[in-house]
């Protein structure tokens, strides 16, 4: 019985002994969790405070990145270097509490390898003194051996795995809480100091722009000034400039006289007669005073003759004493100059003349330069004699003569026997009917005369100023009605306000066009605006010279409407021809400063 009741004793402990060894299993499997657990899943989630806190940071820093480069000014820049080593800070801070929560976590593991050793050792101790115990003791005393000291310890450590367990979350909590706080704190300061820098920006970029715009304003003060100051310097300069070139050209002239006049006065000699000596040593002293001191326009001043025309003088002076007028050599190389400036195989263009008997008659038909001379000096000697001209300064019936050696001789006793001699209304008269005739749109130069004159070294002292011709062109279409054909001529399709393309017709006849003279217009502003821009402007109380185009305001309301040619101004009072006055041409007279008047263009004839 004895045996019986130790071999049952024996089997309780073991029993015993094989709960303890499963609650240590337990222990063990329980230990190695919580260690797992403390080595990973507490730190490894992937919404832990210290990624929380990193992806704040590298936010923060980006933006910083971002903004700081591209917007910020010098000032910016240094308030974002602060931001950025504020976050570094930041960094190290975050660093240093990784590196204590490691060291921390490290010790709780060694606390906790000792504490399960601890209790390991404590369980096999308990258990070998059981064993030992109930070998010795009797039967009756094995109910103690059924202790909860295993139990005991067991959850011991499972309360030791508890409270780890909650100092580890403790401590993870706190971690996050100083975590956010810190990196909140970053990102609030970055915010700020992102804020502080844009601000700073804002009011540097301003002050610049400031800046800018005064510097610019300066600048552009300072090119309007020089600006002013060349402009002003380029006007002194041309002035200066076109000074000089008039009296350099007026010296060069006077002596071109002097020696026009000495070849004359030579070929004088060579012809003989007293009488025409002393009319050339006149026409010399004259001629050169009006070059010195005359004074006047280029258009009817003296230009010299081109060196083409020149180098034909000798033959020029061979047939001009050939056919009796040697005396008209520098108006024979006036008229040479004029109609072909010396150049080409007919340079006296005298193909179509009465005299050319060996070449076809049409324009530049001669090819003998010689034969064109003797020709055009025959021309111009017949035209002299029909216009019965005395001398080389009776230029009445020279500009008669000349003339007719444009449009033929027919024209001069035309003119003689209506008119008793040469003017340019006639002249204009004569062209248009001869145009008519022949269904020509227009017939010779009706200026023939003035633009000969111009390379005659005399012809300056006795003709009398080229603004008396388009007066001249403007009386001869008094009782014209309807305009026609001055609108149609300037290419308007049916009748329109016709006042200026009356001006503008009369100023085509006299050639003031083609030189510049005067300006083409059909509307009064842009007449005004011609002139204003040329400097050739007066006002309302100016008294105004023959040839001069005088505008109108009828309204007083600064609206140019009319415009007319000045054919005189006598005792204050102004007269004109007028075309489209009442739709007709007509002469009209105003008082001088009239309140009608805005103003005169005066041509530079």
């Amino acid at each position: 019985m004895a045996d019986i009741k130790t071999r049952d004793a024996v089997k309780g402990t073991i029993k015993t002994l094989d709960k303890a060894a499963i609650a240590g299993r337990r222990m063990k499997s329980a230990y190695a969790k919580t260690k797992d657990k403390a080595e990973q899943g507490y730190y490894a989630e992937e919404n832990s405070p210290t990624e929380y806190a990193a992806d704040k940071v590298s936010h923060a820093s980006g933006r910083i990145k971002d903004e700081g480069i591209h917007q910020f000014n010098k000032q910016g820049q240094k308030n974002a270097q602060i931001t950025r080593e504020n976050i570094g800070k930041a960094k190290d801070k975050i660093a240093d509490f990784k590196a204590k929560r490691a060291k921390k976590a490290a010790e709780q593991k060694t606390m906790r390898n000792k504490a399960g050793q601890n209790a390991m050792r404590t369980i096999r101790q308990d258990g070998l003194q059981e064993i030992q115990g109930t070998a010795s003791r009797p039967a009756v005393s094995a109910a103690p051996v059924k202790t909860e000291t295993p139990q005991t310890a067991a959850n011991s450590l499972i309360k030791t795995r508890q409270q780890g367990k909650r100092t580890i979350k403790t401590t993870a909590r706190n971690a996050e809480k100083t975590v956010k706080t810190t990196a909140k704190g970053t990102v609030k300061a970055t915010e700020k100091g992102v804020k502080t820098a844009k601000a700073t920006s804002k009011t540097a970029i301003k002050t610049t722009e400031q800046t800018a715009k005064a510097a610019q304003k300066t600048a552009k003060a300072s090119a309007k000034a020089a600006q002013k100051a060349a402009q002003t310097a380029k006007v002194t300069a041309k002035a200066t400039a076109e000074a000089t070139k008039a009296t350099v050209k007026a010296t060069i002239a006077a002596v071109r006289a002097i020696i026009a006049g000495t070849k004359a006065l030579i070929s004088a000699l060579i012809a003989g007669g007293w009488m025409a000596i002393v009319i050339i040593l006149i026409v010399v002293l004259l001629g050169c005073a009006v070059s010195l001191f005359g004074g006047g326009s280029d258009s009817t001043s003296y230009t010299p003759v081109s060196a083409e025309v020149e180098a034909y003088t000798p033959l020029i002076q061979k047939y001009a004493k050939q056919y009796g007028i040697p005396e008209y050599v520098e108006l024979i190389e006036a008229v040479m100059m004029q109609e072909s400036g010396g150049k080409g195989s007919d340079p006296m263009q005298a193909a179509e003349g009465s005299f050319n008997k060996k070449y076809p008659h049409e324009p530049n038909g001669i090819k003998d330069p010689e034969y064109s001379i003797e020709c055009g000096v025959q021309e111009l000697k017949a035209a002299l004699v029909s216009a019965e001209v005395e001398n080389p300064i009776d230029m009445e019936r020279i500009k008669l003569a000349l003339q007719g050696y444009n449009f033929g001789n027919g024209y001069i006793s035309w003119a003689k026997t209506n008119y008793g001699g040469y003017s340019y209304a006639n002249a204009v008269e004569f062209s248009a009917m001869q145009a008519q005739r022949l269904g020509w749109e227009k017939y010779g130069d009706t200026q023939y005369p003035a633009h000969v004159l111009r390379y005659y070294p005399y012809g300056r002292a006795f003709t009398s100023g080229g603004n008396q011709a388009i007066v001249e062109v403007a009386l001869t279409q008094l009782g014209n009605e309807g305009g026609q054909p001055y609108w149609s001529w300037y290419g308007f399709g049916g009748r329109v306000e016709w006042c200026a393309c009356f001006a503008s017709w009369c100023a085509d006849q006299c050639g003031y066009l083609e030189s510049g003279i005067i300006p083409k217009f059909s509307l009064c502003s842009d007449g005004v605006n011609w002139f204003k821009g040329k400097g050739q402007w007066q006002d309302k109380n100016y008294e105004p010279q023959a040839g001069d185009l005088i505008f109108f305001d009828w309204g007083s309301d600064g609206s140019i409407d009319h415009v007319g040619i000045v054919e005189k101004c006598e005792n204050g009072t102004v007269y004109t021809v007028e075309g489209n006055s009442g739709d007709a041409c007509k002469q009209q007279s105003y008082p001088v400063g009239s309140g009608s008047i805005y103003g005169y263009g005066c041509p530079n004839y």
